[in-house]
């Protein structure tokens, strides 16, 4: 039994060829109404395009509970990487889950999360709003 098929000679099937020049396919009414991932994408925000662009970052403010402060550099805390994410929104439509409200919707939620490097090489999440750039 071939558990695999062998593509080696798909680049050059004419087929292929052909798939590379059809138009990209359209939602209803011409695409109307219909959005593509990228046109989803928040920008990242300006103040942690600084903080990834430096490398470094510092909290922001003293919300941040001392133990967690303890595992970073007081000074510089090198910064790993960063990304966005989605928080899932819910909706109900049963009145029997929450009565008197049978259309409850709670929105999707962006958020930015900052990939920390602590003083012994452990990397940690941490929001991006609780972070500021690091002074040169």
């Amino acid at each position: 039994m071939q558990l695999f098929q062998d593509i080696s000679g798909v680049r050059n099937c004419p087929n292929v060829a052909a798939l590379r020049e059809m138009p990209r396919l359209q939602g209803i009414n011409g695409n109307a109404g219909v959005r593509t991932m990228t046109e989803h994408r928040t920008p990242m925000p300006a103040e942690l395009e600084a903080i990834v662009k430096c490398g470094f970052a510092i909290w922001s403010d003293e919300t941040v509970d001392s133990e967690t402060r303890e595992r970073f550099d007081p000074v510089r805390i090198p910064v790993a990487g960063a990304r966005r994410l989605r928080v899932w929104g819910v909706q109900v439509d049963d009145e029997r889950e929450l009565p008197g409200l049978e259309r409850t919707s709670i929105p999707d939620e962006e958020l930015w999360e900052v990939n920390l490097i602590a003083t012994n090489g452990s990397k940690y999440e941490v929001d991006s709003t609780l972070l500021k750039p690091a002074p040169a």
